[in-house]
């Protein structure tokens, strides 16, 4: 059973190294598998099945397979953009582990208190990431809103979705397509710090926006 399992593993990290030479989305392709097959050698071999242990690193490598995102240049260079348009504003910029490029809007600095009206400060970034937008139209949006833990749900639900739609909204009127956005608001259900302290309500205070690029199949 461990020697089976060690030659998935090991099977896995060849197949890792082996990108180095393939396309990008080959890439994404090629470590989807490989990370697959290891997370499903892994799941069985807990059981103490060797089949199972076996069909779990197929299984893990056909869904990993599948693919997730894939890091452009057309990303890298949007990247780079916003880095400099929201420079002093507080909105972080960050490329996620998964290859997608993250917005992170402090809610006190992007829109009124209590309320779905984006600021100027926002606004001004929201242009230039439109334009970055239009210039990629391979590429999808994410919108999520969240709140901190001060009011009811019935308040912070409606308001963290409002503020996503609201970023949307202003996006669209800058001429990005409708049908590229999905949004959700998830209230106060998903803190990223302490609700116990103004610094950590102000973190949780927030709308992530992400763009993605889907791995060729």
């Amino acid at each position: 059973m461990r020697t089976q399992v060690t030659a998935i593993v090991l099977a896995s990290s060849l197949m890792l190294s082996a990108c180095a030479n393939m396309t990008e989305g080959q890439q994404t392709t090629g470590k989807g598998a490989g990370l697959g097959a290891l997370a499903g050698a892994v799941i069985g071999a807990a059981t103490g099945d060797r089949t199972t242990a076996l069909k779990g690193a197929a299984i893990g490598a056909g869904l990993g397979a599948l693919g997730g995102y894939v890091w452009s240049q057309r990303l890298e260079e949007q990247k780079r953009q916003m880095e400099a348009a929201t420079k002093g504003t507080g909105i972080q910029v960050d490329r996620t582990a998964d290859n997608r490029l993250k917005l992170n809007v402090p809610a006190d600095a992007g829109f009124a208190v209590g309320s779905a009206q984006i600021s100027s400060t926002l606004a001004n970034v929201l242009n230039q990431f439109a334009t970055g937008l239009v210039g990629n139209p391979a590429a999808s949006v994410a919108i999520i809103g969240h709140t901190d833990n001060t009011g009811s749900d019935a308040i912070n639900n409606p308001l963290s979705l409002n503020r996503a739609a609201a970023a949307r909204d202003y996006l669209v009127s800058r001429g990005v397509a409708s049908n590229r956005f999905a949004i959700e608001g998830r209230g106060s259900r998903e803190p990223v710090a302490s609700n116990a302290s103004n610094e950590g309500r102000a973190q949780n205070r927030r709308v992530e926006i992400y763009v993605s690029e889907a791995a060729p199949r």
